[in-house]
């Protein structure tokens, strides 16, 4: 996500500590920026539980076989944790054919980005849920992996677009497709926002934590664009991100930026690690789960 806050390294030790702390860096969305033109009236209501029950519905590129075990694998996820299925459909070229009802909207693309198709997408969502933007604006991917929350006047949606392997990937390249994949999906489904670390700790505590890198001379598809990418965070999800997870299907709270959220994870500590501790453990997650979080040394 585009808004981000700085913080210090964490330690090592997962405590409650450490967890609590890093909690209220991740869920502290502010509004401070938003994209040019659009209606400050229309209001924002963030709960990181607002997609659960929603639907997936994928366009653009078909994805490969690595994205759909993603998918699938965050799917089944997304439904031990939150206790709704998270149904998902490939719906072609356009993103009107996925319709205006609770739907997150995944826009796959491999090579180049697909800049003129997006403006489509948004110009669309715009229109069907009263998002305020500017009409005839064009936009251009920023980073190979985006995703966007919209509040409208008629709801909220999401909008992701992810690249994905061209051919089949070697161990570098599926490492980082899987990676990017994984971080756009788990900060869609909690709004989780990122957290830059001034310093870099050997092991880290969360996929939203990232070290700061210099990657604006490197072609996103190049070698060393990715293994910068990979050192630069966990590859996979971690300890925290589950429990997170957990901590934002539980609450009641209205919202989970304000500070009752953060109560709630105190007071419920012992419980939400115990269920992190035995989603960890089941297999069906393991591929996109980091057994320890030590970022990639490609």
């Amino acid at each position: 996500m585009a808004l981000v806050l700085l913080v210090a390294g964490q330690g090592r030790a997962a405590d409650r500590q450490s967890f609590l702390e890093l909690a209220r860096s991740g869920w502290n969305y502010q509004l401070r920026s938003t994209m040019l033109g659009r209606d400050m009236s229309i209001p924002v209501h963030i709960n990181g539980r607002d997609l659960s029950g929603a639907a997936l519905c994928l366009i653009g590129d078909p994805p490969t076989a690595q994205s759909l075990a993603v998918l699938d694998t965050f799917r089944a996820l997304a439904r031990h944790v939150f206790g709704k299925p998270l149904p998902m459909r490939y719906a072609g070229r356009h993103a009107r054919s996925c319709g205006s009802g609770r739907t997150a909207i995944l826009r796959l693309y491999s090579g180049f980005p697909p800049n003129q198709a997006l403006t489509q997408d948004l110009d669309w969502m715009n229109d069907a849920y009263g998002l305020g933007l500017l009409p005839g604006r064009f936009y251009a991917a920023n980073s190979p992996a985006m995703a966007q929350t919209f509040f409208g006047r008629r709801g909220a949606t999401t909008h992701l677009m992810v690249q994905q392997a061209v051919s089949p990937p070697g161990s570098l390249e599926e490492a980082y497709y899987r990676s990017i994949l994984i971080e756009e999906l788990f900060q869609s489904f909690t709004f989780g926002m990122d957290v830059l670390l001034i310093r870099r700790d050997p092991v880290f505590l969360s996929k939203l934590q990232e070290v700061p890198l210099n990657t604006h001379r490197l072609p996103w598809g190049s070698k060393a664009f990715m293994s910068a990418l990979l050192r630069s965070n966990p590859s996979r999800l971690c300890e925290f991100d589950v429990f997170m997870m957990h901590a934002v299907a539980g609450s009641a709270v209205d919202q989970t930026t304000e500070p009752a959220f953060i109560d709630y994870i105190d007071t419920e500590f012992d419980r939400l690690a115990a269920l992190t501790e035995a989603t960890r453990a089941d297999p069906r997650f393991s591929l996109i789960l980091d057994p320890d979080c030590r970022a990639a040394t490609q």
